[in-house]
């Protein structure tokens, strides 16, 4: 992986000590200690439903693709954890802690990836299309870099109603060299848009590490078109927290847009159908996993602090665990959609034809 040193700001830091002090930055020094029990637990919940989800997979419960967050835990829940109320959240395909961290519910959230009618999606997007607009989550997107101009639409929305409010638009470093990507850089800057684009930076697109594929520092991309960006490390929701507090800040207050790259790594293949360890050695992920796990990390910051203790991990953990395999239980049981769904939730008209203003066919057979 590409390491990078620098910000527009500040030298990024590198040391254990530095990186400490992102629990006293005034966004997470005011955090009492009930709230860092809640960013705990949503972290674990996601790494718990994940580890759920693939146990789905391999029993054939789940068809199609499957993206798995696990190891990224603390970029969803760092980021979703300072959503205000006109905040909005756009992301790619790797959306289950996203969804799960804007308190989306997981029985609803493995229905859908169960196929299910009960599915957040009502069985109809699956993994890569989880939404809900009641709680500003717009997706879950399958085609790569295509939420970016997405994302920067709600942010002119919010503009255009005149919201102080943010719209976070997440994408994998793979999308960072799609042509949408730029354009909606070029709109947001010049039309001064509330939008931070987070660049959630794994290391390897869907298997070619970022140095063998894209030049240059990724995050930097944005000084191109007059946007202020940063980078900070993944596996501290502490720093994730600080980082985007200021550029989320920066968006409501000066409706100006942004681009903040965040280190993380993913311990799975792209979906799971792809290998793990193919391009990468698994002395590399082990290391990771040992120094670097976020869930680990957060851990042993609170357990430091005395706002955890071991029976508190023990006992979320299990509540963790168990909310995972009820989820799973209620996906199971619930139905599948019926052939006559198949029209529905695509034209506003066909599902409310008292108000049907067009004339002719809206399905072929």
């Amino acid at each position: 992986m590409t390491k990078k040193t620098s910000t527009t700001a500040e030298k990024k830091p590198e040391t254990a000590a530095k990186s400490a002090g992102f629990s006293q930055a005034p966004i997470n020094a005011g955090l009492s200690g009930e709230q860092k029990i809640g960013l705990f637990r949503t972290m674990l919940r996601i790494r718990r439903f994940e580890e759920r989800s693939l146990r789905a997979y391999q029993a054939k419960k789940i068809g199609g693709f499957l993206h798995l967050y696990i190891g990224q835990e603390a970029v969803a829940a760092g980021c979703c954890s300072l959503m205000g109320k006109d905040d909005h959240v756009i992301t790619a395909y790797r959306d289950h802690g996203h969804a799960i961290a804007v308190g989306m519910d997981t029985k609803g959230l493995m229905a859908e990836l169960y196929g299910k009618a009960t599915g957040c999606s009502k069985g109809k997007g699956g993994s890569m299309h989880y939404f809900d607009p009641t709680r500003n989550f717009w997706g879950g997107h399958g085609i790569v870099g295509g939420q970016i101009p997405l994302g920067t639409g709600l942010a002119y929305a919010l503009k255009y109603q005149g919201k102080k409010g943010a719209a976070m638009a997440f994408m994998g470093d793979g999308a960072v060299n799609q042509g949408a990507v730029h354009e909606a850089y070029n709109l947001a800057s010049l039309w001064n848009l509330p939008v931070v684009f987070v660049i959630e930076n794994n290391g390897y697109s869907m298997g070619t590490s970022q140095e063998r594929s894209s030049a240059g520092e990724l995050a930097q991309r944005a000084a191109g078109y007059d946007m202020e960006w940063g980078q900070c490390n993944g596996h501290d929701v502490y720093e994730v927290r600080a980082t985007m507090d200021k550029f989320l800040s920066k968006a409501r207050e000066q409706s100006r847009p942004s681009t903040v790259e965040i280190d993380t790594y993913r311990y799975r293949g792209h979906s799971v159908a792809d290998p793990d360890n193919t391009y990468r050695s698994k002395a590399e992920i082990e290391e990771y996993r040992r120094t670097k796990d976020p869930i680990q990390v957060f851990q042993d910051q609170l357990v430091a602090a005395k706002v955890l203790d071991a029976a508190i991990v023990e006992k979320i953990d299990a509540e963790a665990r168990a909310e995972a395999d009820q989820a799973a239980d209620f996906a199971e049981a619930s139905p599948f959609p019926t052939p006559d769904d198949i029209q529905k939730d695509v034209y506003w008209e066909a599902d409310n034809p008292s108000e049907r203003k067009s004339h002719g066919r809206l399905f072929f057979e």
